[in-house]
């Protein structure tokens, strides 16, 4: 009896990963996503959810941007970036990592985006859905000062989950030393990868950049461990979901700035005095004299999930605020959603009314994150 392998149809309309032919052998549903035909799921997104809370799940990322960016002359690559990013990157070590945004003139985001420093340069991971957007932007405004290569050669994986670090040590025995947003090497036979402690479930794990003619090939030595499950999109977004963690294009856009997306923990001291980055203005007043809506958590009084772009009403029936992401947490067993609440009802455990499709929904304002994240601090 010969093993059955479902076919692959292709979609010319929408770009492909090195894993593409994979995730159709591993029975992966694919979707359209930000221009990729990706997998929704394999065995289904409750599975692969406790998959990579309790032991670890693999996700295809390829679709993310990855940046070098060097500089043209002698400048600090570093101290260039933050004219245009109001994180610390000057500050930043050799081979560490930090989540900042790049901004616009009115303070909203244009990106989020997570920036490691790599010896003399530094490298950038944009979302895929704002990659053009993003290379655009940083052209535009650095370019004269600042080389900026996609790298097309390169595939990227994230393994999550609390059994992910067992998994790699199989490999290469020094990825357990280190920590939550630490940058390395890894080795897979005789290919060396360039891989960091970080992600984007609130869980320990990594992230892996591979040659992209080699990434099937690594993959598949990969899963050979059968501790590591396979897991898509439907997946990742319930996890970060639970983390508390910002989607661009729902909690995140450029009419949002991070003090409403509550990242103000983003920004250093130093950046708030010197206000060398767009939209500074806007940001810094914003810090000091607050703002009128803010990002919280939500919780349903009851089973029915509430979706992204459920309105919020108050006792008055008055319209207080909106859903940006939503569905139910396999973790806690309940519906959980975020959104932007004017801040006068935005207290934990303020009572709300969503509506849902013409139905009310009850629900309370609840802390973030749903789920606590577990990563692996430096002692």
């Amino acid at each position: 009896m010969t093993e059955h392998r479902p076919e692959v149809t292709y979609n010319d309309a929408l770009k492909k990963t090195a894993l593409y032919e994979l995730h159709a052998e591993l029975g992966g549903r694919l979707i359209p996503f930000a221009g990729y035909e990706l997998p929704i799921q394999y065995d289904g997104v409750l599975a692969e959810h406790h998959a990579t809370r309790e032991a670890a799940g693999l996700f295809d990322v390829s679709h993310m941007k990855i940046v070098d960016v060097s500089s043209i002359g002698s400048s600090d690559v570093g101290e260039t970036l933050e004219l245009i990013a109001p994180g610390g990157l000057t500050t930043l070590g050799d081979n560490r990592l930090r989540y900042s945004m790049l901004t616009n003139d009115a303070g909203g985001i244009v990106d989020d985006v997570i920036f490691t420093r790599m010896a003399n340069q530094f490298r950038l991971v944009l979302n895929a859905s704002r990659a053009e957007i993003g290379l655009e932007y940083l052209d535009a405004s650095l370019g004269k000062q600042l080389t900026f290569r996609p790298r097309h050669d390169l595939a990227l994986i994230s393994i999550q989950g609390p059994k992910a670090v067992g998994v790699l040590q199989k490999h290469d025995p020094a990825v357990a030393d280190l920590s939550f947003m630490e940058a390395g090497l890894i080795n897979f036979g005789q290919t060396e990868c360039d891989i960091s402690r970080s992600g984007y479930t609130g869980e320990d794990g990594f992230e892996i950049a591979m040659p992209i003619d080699e990434a099937e090939q690594i993959v598949r030595l990969l899963l050979l461990d059968k501790t590591l499950k396979p897991a898509g999109l439907g997946a990742r977004d319930t996890l970060r979901l639970e983390a508390g963690l910002c989607l661009y294009g729902n909690e995140l856009n450029e009419s949002t700035t991070p003090v409403e997306a509550n990242l103000s923990w983003t920004i250093p001291k130093r950046r708030r005095q010197d206000q060398r980055f767009p939209g500074a203005t806007t940001i810094c007043s914003q810090l000091e004299r607050g703002t009128e809506r803010t990002r919280v958590g939500v919780t349903a009084s009851g089973k029915r999930p509430i979706r992204d772009g459920a309105q919020l009403f108050n006792e008055n029936n008055q319209m207080v605020g909106l859903i940006t992401s939503g569905g139910y947490s396999p973790t806690t067993g309940k519906p959980v959603a975020m959104g932007y609440i004017d801040v006068p009802y935005a207290n934990e455990d303020n009572d709300l009314t969503a509506v849902v499709r013409g139905k009310k929904i009850g629900c309370t304002v609840a802390p973030l994150p749903f789920v606590q994240h577990r990563y692996k601090r430096s002692k």
